[in-house]
């Protein structure tokens, strides 16, 4: 075990998300136990469970933390073109999934149906879904509440196409996020004044 060192308690659970991240990232969810994390933070478990108490808990945290920082690296921007800024979130989403194969797996099929685990995800989607109305070229609420229905679907597409590709890459990581900007691309066409990718052949 690391030498413990004092830390103030926001810092001390900073600490315990970083290294409940790299487990879940490096090993299965069963494989992660409550007393590796505390071993290697170099803290006693019952401190550890002072902070998170359970390794269900620690889990949600971490994926909390993941889903944050994915909305914050996601960026859309009007000045680019819709092909640009879908690109640029399928890339942002598929480095993270890429490497923390093990805990995008435990949310979506281990923990599949677990209703904390899935506020996090359906929260993370609903957020993407509302900042890309935000960008898009509506005409009237009409086209918006057909527009929203149909992100919605696609952002599960989405979802689920990327964690059966976790499973079986059946295509290049390439060949998935163009798949899945050629699918939003399509589907939204005919609902849009402009065309959302005049450069790309529908």
């Amino acid at each position: 075990m690391p030498p413990r060192q004092r830390l103030a308690p926001a810092d001390r659970r900073a600490q315990l998300l970083g290294v409940g991240a790299r487990l879940f990232a490096e090993r299965p969810y069963a494989d992660v136990l409550m007393e590796d994390v505390a071993e290697q933070a170099g803290v006693s478990r019952a401190l550890l469970y002072r902070h998170f108490p359970s390794k269900h808990a620690l889990f949600a945290a971490v994926y909390q933390q993941a889903a944050d920082r994915l909305l914050a690296e996601t960026r859309f921007d009007p000045g680019h073109s819709l092909a640009e800024q879908l690109a640029q979130g399928m890339d942002v989403h598929l480095d993270y999934f890429v490497a923390n194969r093990n805990a995008v797996l435990a949310a979506n099929r281990v923990l599949a149906g677990d209703p904390v685990i899935q506020t996090i995800m359906t929260d993370e989607l609903d957020a993407l879904r509302t900042r890309l109305l935000a960008v898009l070229p509506l005409t009237d609420d009409g086209a918006r509440e057909a527009v929203s229905g149909v992100l919605k679907s696609w952002l599960v597409f989405v979802q689920v196409l990327c964690v059966d590709w976790l499973t079986h890459e059946t295509c290049t990581r390439t060949e998935l996020r163009d798949v899945c900007v050629g699918a939003a691309l399509g589907a939204l066409r005919p609902l849009l004044a402009e065309d959302p990718a005049p450069d790309r052949r529908p």
